[in-house]
């Protein structure tokens, strides 16, 4: 299945969950929210949270600045 990940098209297998998408690219030590069609998903969900085709995440990390 096709999805937008940060502005970036990607493949994934069908009925992915969030945590499996994360887990695929490799990032979940950075990643500390993340949204899917601009809806928050609970840290604690995405084990559960199944995408669908053509959905759009943002998978976030708090930099810190001065």
């Amino acid at each position: 299945m096709n999805l937008i990940v940060n502005g970036e098209d990607k493949s994934f297998a069908e009925n992915s969950t969030l945590q499996a998408i994360i887990d695929e690219l490799r990032v979940e030590e950075k990643v500390m929210a993340a949204a899917v069609n601009m809806e928050i998903v609970k840290k604690d969900e995405w084990n559960k949270f199944i995408v669908k085709e053509n959905d759009k995440l943002e998978l976030l990390q708090f930099v810190g600045g001065g």
